[in-house]
């Protein structure tokens, strides 16, 4: 079972301005469709409760998982369970890839468990100045560079694998 981050960055290197700003007005529609194939292709997706209710519904075409407590969501699995938990659990349901969509702890919940494979980071050209970061706490992490990729006029889209 693989874990990848999929992430959309300003240029200064935010993924949003605060916990209730939505991806969907600032990034580029390229950024958009590739968000959807590959997690289409993925087949389930994993959020923060704060990221889902920003989107206020499940993605088509994929299970989705959002962390949560003593809530409900039409459509959703609410889970509690450490990522290495749930890529096992994911794993016996004969799941293949789970695409981790935020937000920051999320991001930082599972790069800090190890089980984070892949990031595809897409730079958009945007300037927030200050924001949310892709990690809220410290990782320590080497990456390989896969790819890159541009997409549309000026966004960039970046591959990345987690070096263990």
């Amino acid at each position: 079972m693989k874990a990848f981050i999929i992430a959309a960055l300003t240029a200064d290197g935010f993924i949003a301005k605060n916990p209730a700003h939505t991806p969907l007005g600032w990034t580029s529609k390229e950024d958009k469709q590739f968000f959807v194939e590959r997690t289409k292709e993925a087949k389930v997706v994993v959020m923060g409760k704060n990221t889902y209710e920003t989107i206020g519904r499940p993605f088509p075409g994929r299970h989705t998982i959002v962390y949560a407590e003593d809530t409900e969501y039409e459509g959703v699995e609410v889970t509690q369970k450490g990522p290495k938990e749930l890529l096992e659990d994911l794993a016996k349901r004969e799941f293949k890839e789970l695409a981790v969509c935020g937000g920051s702890a999320i991001y930082t919940m599972f790069m800090e468990a190890g089980v984070v494979d892949t990031l595809y980071l897409t730079v958009e050209p945007v300037l927030f100045g200050q924001g949310m970061n892709l990690f809220n706490k410290e990782i320590d992490a080497r990456l390989q560079l896969v790819s890159t990729k541009t997409l549309g006029e000026s966004t960039i889209l970046l591959e990345y694998n987690v070096i263990r």
